[in-house]
């Protein structure tokens, strides 16, 4: 269809379920399921090393999939399961096979008149674009550059936001760090928030897209809610991305690392960051984790038991302690195993949970749980996705018992907020109000990296786009 332009000063864009003529099926061969773009990342270059193609997506949870312009019908989908189950039954994949008798129609109301159009760019002469949800929301957003509506790979669209690297920070260091935080630490969000996007330019490639607006990338909100500190630091720091041995760095951060940072491969498979390693988060002398270090339970629970004299002391998310029942326990872990399509069977109830391993930095790394269909593992950041009730993997169980000692429940008492890896936010906001600077507070999260300007060399080795932004 040739395109069409409107000049109007508002449009209502409106989406409707259209039955189709005939139900459609839609079909993907999944060939893993996880709870981080890292994980299912490192599993597409595995898929990728034996000579199939592969596409890393987000229906929910991050998947990978057969790549669908290779594997374009049923039989080379089918042919492609059967090789892969034949070399391996442990292997999770599965046919996600659906009949769609509706799909989403979007159509836009301009000045009365109704037009339907897959693709859709709006733009303005001032630059700015506010956006509602109907005329009742008392909160509406706005944003700088372009919005585009376009398909996506799961039958619906999304609503893509175009800008410029230095706009796009705007919306994302004071929703991330928080508005009213010390400058120092505003300018360490700038550096690192920047670092991150042009790192990860290529979680959506699926979608054609390049980062989501929410946690699994960063907080983006557009020119919503904009801070004066952290438009000065960004400003400030204009082109600065930090570095490792010139080439830019995993930039992940999290909102409390619970006074331990954690590895990369504590959180995720993967290979090593160098730099991305297991840091005390205090800078008083507490603890030796080379004489004393956390896999042994003794001494984690020593550890967890300290509150005071870390950068995150007061915080709430720091130190916690939350209790759940057998029966709230299992439901979690029932929705999990059903969300992720596990082969374990759906069960009644608990008998025991275990921690198998824990790494030297903490973190768990595997736990079982007994049940009355028999034992399943967890592994890593997927604790988390299963459980309801801890904040982070830096957690010990603790039974909970009736008075007449059956077991009813457990504890899970830890610390931190998120997976630990790298920056602690509530880390950098305490050392900022202590007098660190910028510079000073990444170099001790990321000890070894070194800020510097933009430059092809560094941007282009993780992604051949130009360095503009688009969000959901």
């Amino acid at each position: 269809m040739k395109p069409q332009t409107l000049q109007v000063s508002n449009v209502k864009l409106e989406v409707a379920m259209q039955p189709l003529p005939e139900p459609e099926v839609e079909e993907r061969l999944v060939l893993g399921n996880y709870r981080s773009f890292e994980t299912a990342e490192n599993t597409a270059q595995q898929w990728r090393a034996k000579g199939i193609a592969v596409e890393v997506t987000q229906p929910d949870r991050w998947q990978v999939w057969a790549k669908r312009d290779v594997y374009k019908t049923p039989l080379l989908r089918r042919l492609l399961l059967q090789s892969i189950q034949a070399q391996s039954q442990n292997q999770v994949v599965y046919l996600d096979t659906k009949f769609v008798p509706q799909q989403p129609r979007v159509s836009w109301v301009v000045n009365g008149f109704r037009y339907s159009r897959d693709e859709i760019d709006i733009t303005t002469g001032k630059n700015r674009i506010t956006v509602s949800r109907g005329k009742n929301d008392k909160s509406p957003h706005l944003y700088a550059g372009k919005l585009r509506l376009q398909p996506n790979a799961y039958g619906n669209y999304t609503l893509v936001n175009q800008v410029p690297l230095e706009t796009y920070l705007r919306g994302v260091v004071p929703h991330e760090i928080d508005p009213g935080a010390p400058y120092a630490a505003n300018e360490a969000q700038a550096v690192i928030a920047r670092t991150y996007a042009l790192r990860n330019l290529r979680r959506f490639a699926a979608d054609n897209y390049q980062l989501c607006a929410d946690q699994q990338c960063q907080v983006y909100k557009g020119l919503t809610g904009t801070d004066k500190e952290a438009d000065q630091a960004i400003a400030a720091t204009r082109g600065q991305v930090l570095t490792y041995q010139n080439k830019l760095v995993d930039a992940l951060y999290s909102s409390t690392t619970g006074g331990v940072t954690a590895p990369f491969e504590d959180v995720w498979n993967g290979s090593d960051r160098p730099y991305l390693r297991a840091i005390v988060d205090s800078s008083a002398n507490l603890w030796n984790l080379s004489q004393r270090n956390l896999a042994d339970e003794g001494n984690f629970r020593q550890f967890i038991s300290l509150k005071q004299g870390f950068h995150e002391t007061g915080w709430n998310s720091f130190r916690w302690r939350k209790e759940s029942t057998l029966t709230e326990i299992t439901q979690s872990l029932n929705r999990y195993l059903k969300r992720t399509r596990s082969s374990f069977p759906q069960f009644q109830s608990i008998q025991q949970i275990r921690i198998l391993e824990r790494s030297p930095a903490g973190r768990i790394l595997k736990l079982a749980v007994q049940t009355n269909k028999g034992v399943f593992e967890l592994y890593k950041d997927d604790i988390r996705s299963a459980f309801m009730a801890p904040r982070s993997t830096l957690f010990y169980l603790e039974p909970v018992y009736t008075p007449d000692k059956a077991l009813k429940g457990y504890a899970f008492v830890g610390g931190g907020f998120g997976h630990g890896v790298g920056l602690s936010q509530t880390g950098a906001y305490n050392l900022a109000k202590q007098g660190w600077t910028g510079e000073k507070i990444l170099s001790f999260y990321y000890p070894g990296t070194q800020i510097q300007p933009i430059k092809e060399s560094l941007v282009l080795e993780q992604d051949k786009s130009a360095p503009d932004i688009t969000q959901r």
